[in-house]
């Protein structure tokens, strides 16, 4: 007889051993007023500081995206009614969908459910749809897009982080008459670095493969409109398929993918993951709409979302903190190890009132787990003066190291 809960209990164990079992706060984002949350604990009730939302501009506290979502309510209900293909393709939908395409300059656009449906249906669709597809991933590529290219079948090989000669050369291994796909985000999450759009889609088109960029963490925090890295630097016409999501710059959830019509089409006609699966309430479509059209036309909370990252990243490195240094909006403190990480930020949400998630495997490789801060334009100067002094004390207390990364 197999015993099936000792099964998973002995896995428990090996996890909560190896110090990266993952434990949930329970908090309630305080509405107007983010960063401030309430937390419940075992003490009752108390207000704490969120550091570590991706909800990087608190655009799902804007007035304009609450009351849109208010409107939706009033005027269509909670649920959406079913799938896409059956009943659930509402106005709102339509709407975002041609917001999102004008956003990145496609000629159309597909919502998903999440950013990580998006990556997942896309890409093993892609596969499917072009026989004998060779897809090239960046090595470091989000979970959702390795799942998609598993989940494909088709050949794939792995080149080197933002390495352009170890991606040429791999191109060039493929037979010319291969369909050929290459993976990338703009902005990798972890680290903060940045790919060389660019250069990345000139290989791209030089050994006539597609470009599938992944642009989560950079829709709405750059380029003129919130289009992304692609759009900040002027390329977003090189890349063939933008993946992006509405629940980091834009404050909400789901996500998209943008291209010609022709590309679009077929993920919408042939993707199980869009087509068997009950599509976004109107609710959440309604206040990303609003999301998208407000950051389209402004640039304030861009700019001042720049100034925040640099800032607190320049405190961090002027007390000596093992900052990795990027160009990115993402501040991530290295640890290097993952019960010292986890009793790092338990004693910053018990002690000092700042929640902060420890990074640690399999998000990130083992020796590499890291606190990771996402300032936000709406988090004072105050904010910063507090987080900084907490992890000061705590730091000396831990005994953690202090060399610059």
């Amino acid at each position: 007889m197999i015993d099936y809960t000792a099964v998973m209990q002995t896995e428990l164990d090996r996890i909560r051993q190896e110090g990266r079992y993952r434990e949930f706060a329970d908090i309630r984002r305080i509405q107007g007023r983010f960063p401030c949350a309430h937390h419940f604990g075992p003490e009752g009730e108390r207000e704490i500081t969120v550091w570590c939302s991706n909800d990087y501009l608190g655009m799902g506290q804007h007035p304009d995206v609450i009351a849109a979502m208010h409107g939706a309510i009033d005027h269509a209900g909670a649920g959406s009614g079913g799938t896409r293909n059956i009943s659930g393709t509402t106005h709102y939908h339509v709407l975002l969908e041609h917001e999102l395409a004008g956003l990145h300059g496609k000629e159309a656009a597909l919502l998903f459910t999440s950013g990580y449906v998006a990556n997942m249906a896309t890409l093993s669709t892609l596969a499917r749809l072009l026989p004998g597809c060779v897809i090239l991933s960046d090595a470091e590529n989000h979970a959702s897009m390795i799942e998609g290219i598993r989940h494909g079948r088709s050949e794939k090989t792995v080149w080197r982080h933002n390495d352009l000669a170890d991606l040429e050369r791999q191109l060039q291994a493929v037979d010319a008459g291969r369909p050929k796909i290459v993976a990338f985000e703009s902005v990798y999450s972890m680290d903060g670095d940045i790919a060389p759009i660019a250069e990345i889609c000139a290989l791209a088109r030089k050994y006539n493969a597609l470009t599938y960029l992944d642009e989560v963490h950079a829709v709405g925090l750059y380029g003129s409109s919130g289009g992304g890295i692609a759009e900040r630097d002027g390329v977003a016409d090189q890349v063939d398929i933008i993946e992006g999501t509405l629940a980091k710059g834009f404050g909400l959830m789901g996500g998209y993918i943008a291209a010609c019509d022709a590309i679009v089409d077929a993920i919408r006609s042939t993707a199980s993951g869009f087509i068997f699966t009950t599509s976004l309430a109107p609710v959440i479509v309604a206040g990303a709409l609003a999301s998208v059209r407000h950051l389209r036309a402004s640039t304030l909370e861009r700019a001042a979302h720049q100034t925040a990252a640099a800032k607190l990243r320049g405190i961090l490195l002027d007390r000596g903190f093992p900052v990795v240094t990027n160009d990115s909006h993402i501040v991530p403190v290295l640890v290097g190890d993952p019960v010292l990480c986890k009793t790092l930020t338990d004693r910053l949400l018990n002690e000092h009132a700042i929640y902060v998630q420890p990074i640690n495997y399999p998000t990130v490789a083992m020796g590499n787990e890291r606190i990771r801060l996402t300032p936000s334009p709406l988090h004072t100067d105050e904010h910063m003066d507090v987080l900084v002094d907490a992890i000061d004390h705590l730091w000396g207390d831990l005994g953690l190291r202090r060399k610059a990364a």
